[in-house]
């Protein structure tokens, strides 16, 4: 299995369980090199700009909540950690 066809006619053939098991590890797998290349990035200086923009907007007040953005609790969202990477990754 060298290419992405013989992988996706490999995974077609799989029982439903082990297809989500494999989405499963995919999605870990995605999530670490995001988080490793989100880490690069912050060490080469490449969000600077956007953090210290991010400061500004925040130190003038002009944030709002998070809930009242969502609509969800503050405790709703703390349990969905990875639902806003999901959705930009989509």
């Amino acid at each position: 299995m060298s290419t992405v066809v013989e992988i996706e006619k490999a995974l077609q053939t799989l029982p439903v369980e082990d297809a989500r098991k494999i989405a499963d590890w995919l999605q870990h797998y995605l999530d670490e090199k995001w988080d490793n290349q989100i880490d690069e990035d912050i060490a080469a200086g490449k969000l600077d700009k956007l953090a210290d923009k991010a400061t500004q907007v925040y130190q003038a007040g002009r944030v709002k909540p998070l809930d009242e953005i969502t609509g969800e609790s503050r405790s709703t969202a703390m349990l969905q950690p990875y639902r806003i990477r999901s959705a930009v990754l989509q």
